[in-house]
């Protein structure tokens, strides 16, 4: 939708000037970002060293959670007064709470240039043609997300994401997500080994495949196998992809119980580039709260995917995501979320109370539950997690493991930051005790020296040691 902005000067190519990304929510927007942010490089935007220095402002929003929709307008409202003495800068919201309000938002903030759903990141530069010709635009219509051939401007030059698969077809009654990134649509799998052939030219060593509902990849591309089952499937796509020469390491979010088979967890066993970590969302503990959240599966058939997972990967690592005090959950279904959390013993959760989002079954649920029994509950499972985090990461103290180091510590430029192949972060020097010198990108054997609930430290072993 187009409408007539306000007065306003466009900006020729020829001076584009410098742009300002705030990216707010799941991997999926951060990725979005990235393309968005090459998008605007090729253009001839540069990266501002300042927010309020900017001539663009592209604000890429998360609509799970009502206080990060709220911290929204907060910087709109900054934004909005830059733009009343400065009517060359552009204003851009993109993501889902563009995709969820529309048109609306420029009715509460007419200061607006641009806003894009999710579906239209790939055509960041033709609605910006359309800004500059002196519209006000509103790119919310579902749309068909061609094969996306921009070239990312990754925040990391060694580990990088890569999408699969666009949308979501479930239908949780919490979740605004299907209805602001559209339905599944899956990428060929030709296009995505061409893509980290691409990342492992530049030196990429670890790829995260992406997906709202990953383990549903597939589902909309044709072709049956032989043996009667889909012919494009994530089981398979890793297969495809796992060859591709460059790559160290392979990871994917994120996962839905429903479709995590027991061929998938034979895969991550095998090929030896898949990482042993792996991020279920369980939700509730509780199946009557499972069922009213139409999450199609119970805590049993959870908790054989956990079994199965840890019988062929024992010392595989496991993150999940949960809520509490969804409407109705009473004390003793709230009991049995800590229950699960206690006796499975994740390594990491992420953990939120309920929020009603627009949109949503549940958000017109008559009950909702005081937001006093939501801060308790959560302070309660809080720490419980974090004990949690605790007790798993012992494990590590004295172990060699190998990190791959993806930067340097922002804390202490001595140290390099990096991540086990379970996915735990881990600060070693940069020296090691031989007086070799380890760079970002080395795979880098160490001994654990102190654990912490959500990181390690440790040191170098020498090269004669290294593998």
């Amino acid at each position: 939708m187009v409408v007539s902005a306000p007065d306003r000067t466009s900006i020729g190519t020829d001076a584009r000037g410098s742009y300002w990304i705030t990216t707010f929510g799941c991997q999926m927007n951060k990725a979005d970002s990235e393309r968005m942010a090459g998008i605007l490089e090729a253009m001839g935007y540069r990266e501002a060293s300042a927010e309020l220095e900017a001539d663009l402002v592209l604000y890429n929003t998360c609509t799970i959670r009502d206080n990060a929709e709220q911290k929204v307008y907060s910087y709109l409202g900054r934004q909005a007064q830059r733009k009343r003495t400065n009517p060359n800068l552009t204003l851009v919201v993109a993501g889902c709470v563009a995709q969820q309000e529309g048109e609306s938002l420029l009715r509460r903030v007419p200061e607006l240039d641009l806003v894009m759903g999710p579906q239209h990141a790939n055509r960041l530069e033709t609605l910006l043609q359309q800004v500059d010709s002196g519209q006000q635009v509103v790119a919310t219509e579902e749309h068909h997300i061609l094969e996306d051939i921009t070239t990312a401007r990754r925040d990391s030059r060694i580990c990088g994401w890569v999408n699969v698969i666009y949308g979501c077809n479930e239908r949780c009654t919490y979740c605004v997500v299907p209805s602001v990134r559209g339905k599944e649509q899956s990428r060929l799998p030709e296009a995505i080994k061409l893509e980290m052939e691409g990342l492992a030219a530049q030196g990429y060593k670890e790829i995260t495949l992406l997906g709202q509902n990953i383990d549903a990849y597939g589902r909309d591309l044709p072709g049956i196998t032989p043996e009667g089952r889909r012919q494009h499937t994530l089981t398979d796509l890793l297969h495809q992809v796992h060859d591709v020469e460059g790559i160290e390491r392979i990871r994917f979010a994120t996962s839905h119980p429903r479709y995590f088979t027991e061929r998938l967890i034979d895969a991550c066993a095998d090929l030896p580039k898949l990482c042993e970590h792996f991020h279920i969302p369980f939700q509730s503990g509780d199946n009557d709260l499972l069922r009213a959240m139409a999450r199609g599966y119970t805590v049993e058939r959870y908790r054989r995917i956990i079994d199965r997972i840890r019988e062929r990967m024992p010392d595989a690592a496991l993150s999940a995501d949960v809520i509490v005090a969804f409407p109705g959950e009473t004390d003793a279904q709230y009991r049995r979320t800590l229950e699960l959390v206690e006796s499975i013993g994740f390594d990491q959760v992420n953990t939120a109370a309920y929020s009603p989002r627009p949109n949503t079954p549940a958000a017109t649920w008559d009950n909702q539950l005081p937001e006093a029994v939501k801060v308790e509950r959560l302070r309660e499972l809080n720490a419980l997690v974090e004990r949690t985090a605790r007790t798993r990461n012992a494990r590590y103290t004295g172990r060699v493991e190998e990190v791959l180091a993806e930067g340097i510590n922002p804390k202490d430029p001595h140290q390099l930051m990096g991540r086990t192949r379970t996915n735990r972060l881990t600060f070693f020097s940069a020296t090691g005790p031989d007086g070799h010198n380890w760079n970002p990108g080395d795979l880098v054997r160490v001994t654990i020296d102190a654990v912490r609930s959500f990181s390690l430290s440790a040191t170098p072993l020498p090269v004669a040691e290294q593998r």
